[in-house]
C-alpha cells in the first residue's frame, strides 16, 4: 500500500512524499475532515525560529482530524467506524506525568508527520470512537476542544471550592471553546468574558456577561480566571486578571507566547494566587470531550458558529487556499473536507 503524505518543506511550500503504512500492526484511517490550528499557521508562515523550522521540517501539518477506519488488524474497530485520532503518542509510561507533558512523547505536526495525508497508520489505543449524531465538521476540531477539557480538569485540581464567578480573558477560538466547556462542567458558576472586539464578544451569548477590556468596572471581581489570549497581549491580560481576581484565586494560562512576559509577582504573592499552565491533551481528555459533546447537544450547535469556512481539498492548491483563508481570518475555524 502506497500512501501520499503532503509535507511542508519550507514556509508556504508543500511537497508530496510516498510512504508505506504499517498495515500489519496499525489501524489504517482515511481522513474525512481536518481543521487548521494556529500552530499549523505558524509553521506555514515560518513564524517559528530558524532553529525550530530546521529541526522540524519537512513535516506534514494538521493535528485536528476526524477519520474513517479502513482496516484494523487488531480487531478493535470495524471498517467504516468514525474515529478521532489523538495526535499525542507517548513512548513510555509514567504514573505522575501526564502523557501530554512527557518530554519523550511524540506529537503529530510538531516534529512528526501530522494527518495531512491520503491515509494514516496509527495505534488502536490512539483512537476514540465518535458517536452518531455529532457533526463531522465540529468533530474535526475535537483536539482543540479536548485541550479546553484538559485545562478545566487541571483547574478543578488546583482551584478552591468557591467558584461563584469565573472570568475568561480572550474572545478568540480558545476562549470561546473553553467557555463552553466550563459552562458544561460548572453550570452553577457565573461566567464572564473579557475581550477586545465587540463583534466577537457577541458570539458568547451563553455567558453571563461580557466586557471590553477597556471598560471593566474597577470594583468588578471574579474568583478564578483563564488567560486565552497568547502572544504579547497576554501580558496585559494576565495583569488585568491579577487586578480583578479575588485572593487565593487560580489562573489558568492557555495562551501561547513566543517571548517571555512580565508578571506582577508582588500581587501574586499578596493575594496568594495560583498560576498553572495547560497544554495539549491526552486520550482521557478526548474521551471526556466526546462524552460532553454527546450529552450536551447545545454545545456542538454553538461550536458550529465558529466554523468560518469549509474548503473541499482535492489538490495541493486547495490546501494552500485553505491556509491562506484561515490566516486572513481573526475568528473561527477553517475546516478542510478531505477528498484527495
Amino acid at each position: 500500500m502506497i500512501n501520499q503524505v503532503y509535507r511542508l518543506v519550507a514556509p508556504g511550500m508543500i511537497d508530496v512524499a510516498c510512504t508505506s503504512p504499517d498495515i500489519k500492526n496499525s489501524v489504517i484511517l482515511r481522513p474525512l475532515y481536518m481543521s487548521i490550528c494556529k500552530a499549523d499557521e505558524r509553521y506555514y508562515l515560518g513564524n517559528r525560529s530558524k532553529a525550530a523550522l530546521k529541526a522540524k521540517l519537512p513535516m506534514a501539518l494538521i493535528h485536528e482530524c476526524v477519520a474513517e477506519v479502513i482496516s484494523d488488524p487488531t480487531g478493535h474497530f470495524k471498517p467504516g467506524d468514525r474515529v478521532i485520532p489523538v495526535p499525542n503518542t507517548p513512548t513510555e509510561d509514567d504514573d505522575v506525568i501526564a502523557e501530554n507533558y512527557r518530554t519523550t512523547s511524540h506529537f503529530r505536526s510538531s516534529g512528526y508527520d501530522g494527518f495531512l495525508s491520503d491515509y494514516v497508520d496509527i495505534s488502536y489505543d490512539r483512537l476514540v470512537k465518535l458517536p452518531d449524531g455529532i457533526d463531522l465538521k465540529v468533530a474535526s476540531f475535537t483536539e482543540l476542544i479536548s485541550v479546553a477539557t484538559h485545562a478545566v480538569s487541571r483547574f478543578d485540581m488546583f482551584s478552591h471550592s468557591r467558584k461563584n464567578s469565573i472570568g475568561i480573558w480572550g474572545d478568540g477560538n480558545v476562549g470561546y471553546i473553553t467557555a463552553l466547556i466550563l459552562k458544561a462542567i460548572h453550570p452553577e458558576s457565573k461566567l464572564y468574558i473579557f475581550g477586545t472586539v465587540y463583534e466577537k464578544l457577541s458570539y458568547f451569548a451563553f455567558a453571563d456577561g461580557t466586557f471590553h477590556v477597556d471598560h471593566v468596572p474597577e470594583d468588578f471581581r471574579i474568583d478564578h480566571a483563564f488567560e486565552c489570549v497568547g502572544g504579547e497581549a497576554s501580558r496585559s491580560a494576565v495583569s488585568q486578571i491579577i487586578d480583578h481576581i479575588n485572593p487565593m484565586g487560580s489562573i489558568g494560562l492557555m495562551g501561547v507566547s513566543e517571548n517571555p512576559i512580565a508578571v506582577n509577582t508582588r500581587m501574586v504573592l499578596e493575594k496568594g494566587l495560583n498560576l498553572f499552565g495547560s497544554s495539549r491533551s491526552g486520550v482521557k481528555d478526548f474521551e471526556k470531550t466526546v462524552e460532553i459533546l454527546s450529552k450536551n447537544p447545545t454545545i456542538p450547535a454553538y461550536l458550529e458558529n465558529i466554523i468560518g469556512d469549509v474548503v473541499t481539498v482535492r489538490t495541493i492548491d486547495d490546501i494552500h487556499k485553505a491556509f491562506k483563508g484561515d490566516i486572513s481570518r481573526n475568528f473561527g475555524k477553517t475546516v478542510m473536507k478531505w477528498e484527495k
